[in-house]
């Protein structure tokens, strides 16, 4: 993104995350990172959208994200910014990838479309940041080591 960040992606930024802090959003996520395991489309419809707590946690959380997608890859909510202080979106897309092409079939073409075109961006951004800070790494690194004694004869 070519612009700087505002005090306004900042305020959205700090606004998400106290969506990501409320109770049953917290539990879902967790839910979704830690039990759910779904390897196919037809597993989840059979097993997972049954109007059950394990549904509206479903749910909650890809639309979670496909919201914060949807803002990112709008320009609304400054990609950077958001790419710097997080690592759960990519996570968390990783646990769709198995059943996303299902979904697509089943629902629409475009089903999570904006949450995975960010977390592409995300893993984009973090090579870049990487590959930029690799050099200023090995510098540091080589300053840190200890020197060699010079030895007294």
């Amino acid at each position: 993104m070519a612009r700087k960040p505002s005090h306004a992606d900042a305020q959205l930024l700090l606004q998400l995350y106290e969506m990501r802090r409320e109770p049953e959003l917290r539990r879902a996520r967790q839910w979704f990172l830690t039990e759910f395991k779904a390897a196919s489309w037809s597993e989840i419809q059979a097993r997972y959208l049954s109007h059950s707590v394990e549904d509206r946690w479903f749910r909650m959380t890809i639309s979670y994200w496909e919201m914060v997608g949807t803002l990112v890859n709008r320009g609304v909510l400054h990609d950077e910014l958001f790419f710097d202080h997080t690592g759960e979106d990519v996570v968390t897309w990783a646990r769709c990838e198995p059943w996303i092409a299902g979904a697509r079939e089943s629902i629409r073409a475009t089903y999570l479309y904006q949450f995975e075109r960010m977390v592409r961006e995300h893993q984009a951004f973090r090579a870049r940041t990487i590959a930029a800070l690799r050099p200023a790494a090995a510098r540091s690194a080589k300053a840190a080591r200890p020197k060699p004694k010079a030895r007294r004869r």
